[in-house]
């Protein structure tokens, strides 16, 4: 994670963890998303294309680097909202782990159609204290999250929690291998082939740990307690319920996806 260019330490400090028995609640208040706003938009557009990459294409095609970005980015709508909540867990996973690395494939830049969510698990992200030795500590961390940015019918925690077994059951396997296509065909610059093995090839590795978590991104106007109505939520031994809440969600996201784009000719 560190290609994104964050300071986990300081933005570890600004989710605020609120009371919570069976669930995980960290809430970013206003002035401190509008304090990372600009840092979020370099990170979400480094986790659709690095900066190399985007030099590289515009010297190939003869177009603008902001060209290059807005060809890689979704547009306003659902999308735009379900990306941003995982490109937020992700830092958020990050933040948390901190001073720990954690190295993640970044799926996102892996769409074949930027109008669509990038397939398989949502966020698969790997812990590997002692690489390239595999040792014991090493875990992996996959986690399905929903986004509900406005008021409406749908029910983004229960979600997230069936969604998410579907990881337990057999997605995160199909997802690694996946990967593991992918950086053997058009390669990956954030994990290698060797780290997807650790997890893959039990046998020829240490015991590792598997962690699943349930993640509801939130707009922090809408009735917490009513989302989790006739919610019937897991034990934390079998995997993580954790809700983020954001001000002003939609505004949010799309400013964040604004700054992404016109930020680029001004690196």
């Amino acid at each position: 994670m560190r290609e994104l260019g964050l300071d986990y330490a300081g933005l570890g400090q600004l989710f605020r963890a609120l009371d919570g028995d069976e669930i995980a609640v960290f809430e970013i208040r206003a002035e401190a998303a509008s304090s990372i706003a600009d840092q979020l938009g370099i990170a979400v557009r480094r986790c659709y294309i690095s900066d190399d990459s985007i030099d590289a294409r515009a010297r190939a095609t003869g177009r603008s680097p902001g060209d290059i970005v807005a060809a890689r980015l979704p547009d306003r709508g659902s999308t735009m909202a379900g990306d941003f909540g995982e490109i937020l867990t992700s830092v958020f996973q990050a933040a948390r782990e901190h001073p720990g690395e954690l190295f993640d494939a970044k799926k996102w830049r892996l769409k074949q159609d930027r109008t669509m969510p990038a397939p398989k698990s949502d966020v698969v992200q790997m812990i590997l204290p002692h690489w390239p030795q595999p040792s014991s500590e090493d875990r992996l961390i996959c986690s399905e999250v929903k986004t509900k940015s406005t008021h409406g019918s749908s029910t983004p925690i229960a979600d997230a929690i069936t969604d998410s077994r579907k990881d337990s059951d057999g997605r995160l396997v199909k997802t690694l291998a996946w990967l593991k296509e992918r950086a053997l065909d058009t390669g990956l610059t954030t994990v290698t082939v060797e780290m997807l093995d650790r997890f893959t090839k039990a046998i020829d590795h240490p015991p590792s740990s598997r962690e699943f978590s349930a993640v509801a991104v939130l707009c922090a106007s809408i009735d917490l307690a009513a989302e989790l109505q006739d919610v019937e939520l897991p034990s934390r031994a079998e995997r993580a319920v954790v809700i983020l809440t954001v001000p002003d969600l939609k505004d949010y996201y799309e400013r964040v996806f604004d700054i992404a784009l016109t930020g680029v000719e001004s690196r």
